[in-house]
Formats: structure tokens, sequence, C-alpha cells
């Protein structure tokens, strides 16, 4: 359920989705808000859950993992033990960074990151031999034009 969340609510997340690194000195700069005032926002935003963690994103090309590919599954099955079977499989693959149900002509569309071919062949076949699907195929992105975990946020 989506939260009331004012002007400066958003200037803050903004900022942080820009740097989850800043101090609360330097966001409360950044936002023109008091230290404590700032604090105190920042402590109810996750506490609302409105702020779910803070990471470091790791370019996938240094460490190896240069190739995105989207997984397309379609099954024939659509019971709910099915789903949690799937559900369980999908997280027991860490290659797997994205796991959506779709509308459409497509039931599920998975989104990894692996070195190259044979590695999401690898990928494949443990995903098939956990789980039983009426028809996979992949897509392998070939230019990633923008990727991004900023959430928009209109600042009213």
């Amino acid at each position: 359920m989506a939260i009331e969340l004012d002007e400066l609510d958003r200037r803050i997340l903004a900022e942080l989705q820009r740097d989850g690194t800043l101090s609360v000195d330097a966001l409360s700069e950044r936002v023109n808000l008091s230290r404590n005032a700032c604090w105190r926002r920042v402590k109810r935003l996750e506490e609302e859950g409105v702020i779910t963690g803070r990471v470091a994103l790791v370019d996938a090309d240094r460490v190896g993992l240069g190739l995105s590919v989207f997984i397309l599954v379609r099954t024939s099955n659509h019971d709910p033990d099915w789903l949690k079977r799937f559900r369980e499989a999908v997280a027991t693959l860490p290659e797997i960074v994205g796991a959506y149900r779709m509308t459409g002509d497509l039931d599920y569309v998975l989104r990894a990151r692996v070195a190259d071919v044979k590695a999401y062949d690898r990928l494949y076949q443990r995903l098939i031999a956990k789980m039983p699907l009426s028809d996979v195929s992949a897509s392998f992105v070939m230019e990633e034009i923008k990727e991004t975990t900023i959430v928009p946020l209109e600042i009213r």
C-alpha cells in the first residue's frame, strides 16, 4: 500500500537512491533540512518500509558476468503447488537476478547474469532439471541502453 510522501520525503529518497552512502549530515545539507529532522524522516521511511535496504551496486562486466539474459518461460501447469515449487527453484539459482509472473502470452520472465553462453546453458540445464516447463527460450542482451535501480519519484 502506498504511503503519503511530501516533497521533503521525495527529495530525501531521490538523494539516497543516487548515493546510499550519504551521511545524515550530507543528506540534510542536500535537502536543506536540519540534521535531526532529516534523521527522523529517514528512520520513519525505513520503519514504514519505503526504504527497504541499502546496497552496493556491482559492475557485472568487471566481475565476469557480462552477459545479461532474459529467459522466457511458458508452462501448462498453473496450480499453487507448482508455483510454490517454481518460486523455490528460482530462489536457489543465484544467476537469476529477477523473476516476474506475467500477463499475456508468456507466463514468466526471468532475468539472469552469466559469464557467457556456456554459463547460460548450465543455468538452463539446472532450471529444467528442477521444474517441468512447457517452453523455455532466451534472449541475450546485445546492449544495455538503460538499467537503473532508481524508482522514479516525481517531486511536486
